[in-house]
């Protein structure tokens, strides 16, 4: 059975003409990284802290914290400061970065229910307009029924993958429900992936997407869209 998100993929071929476009190497950005999220497997912590989603709505909002971080390393020097509450509490770094996620979830919410999570719309204009550190990234809708468009996808965001640009995915059943972030590939040909609900780094078989089970890496069986970078 196709996705929601395979009308929008069927839409994009409309527009762009059957034949799909060769993929094109990948630039790479310049300047140092620090990333929070590093793309080691397993538990992610930092300062003690588990880099894991605030609650159940906030996964966008971890993955786009963990792309402006590696994006501009002040972004995350400015995460670290300690801070005080209004009663003059000290505040952790775990505090910071929920806070921080919430007000992110904010941020790309003005109008949709923050309860239903974020749009990709949503997670697509906060990126352009808070972290141009980052590089441009376009929305890229899936097929997974269609071996072709998997192929191409898989075949895309490994171009981007191999010159170190991470790449947002979008996970679902039927619908979108899940944010994870893809961070380099390895040398077996798995993809090291950033999964915020348990704050770790999982690795995924990338022919886990045609076959529709991606459920036990990333929570959800099905790819609905990626944010590849241009």
């Amino acid at each position: 059975m196709r996705t929601v998100s395979a009308i929008g993929s069927a839409a994009q071929r409309l527009f762009r003409g059957s034949a799909p476009a060769p993929v094109a190497a990948v630039r790479s950005l310049n300047g140092p990284r620090r990333a929070l999220v590093t793309d080691s497997l397993g538990e992610k912590r930092h300062e003690g802290a588990k880099l894991d989603q605030a609650d159940g709505t906030t996964c966008g909002s971890a993955v786009l914290v963990a792309l402006a971080t590696w994006a501009d390393s002040a972004a995350l020097e400015t995460l670290e400061v300690r801070g005080t509450t209004a009663s003059g509490m000290v505040e952790g770094f775990a505090a910071r970065y929920d806070a921080l996620q919430k007000e992110v979830h904010r941020q790309t919410n003005r109008l949709w229910p923050r309860m239903l999570g974020t749009t990709p719309w949503g997670f697509a204009r906060w990126l352009r307009r808070n972290a141009p550190g980052v590089g441009r990234y376009r929305m890229r809708f899936v097929d997974d029924t269609s071996a072709a468009d998997v192929d191409e996808i898989v075949r895309r965001v490994e171009a981007a993958l191999g010159a170190r640009r991470p790449v947002p995915l979008l996970v679902g059943s039927l619908v979108p429900r899940h944010y994870c972030l893809a961070l380099r590939i390895s040398d077996d040909g798995t993809w090291r992936v950033y999964e915020p609900s348990s704050g770790s780094v999982r690795p995924l078989d990338p022919a886990a997407i045609r076959e529709r089970r991606l459920a036990p890496v990333l929570g959800f069986d099905r790819l609905h869209t990626v944010f590849l970078p241009r």
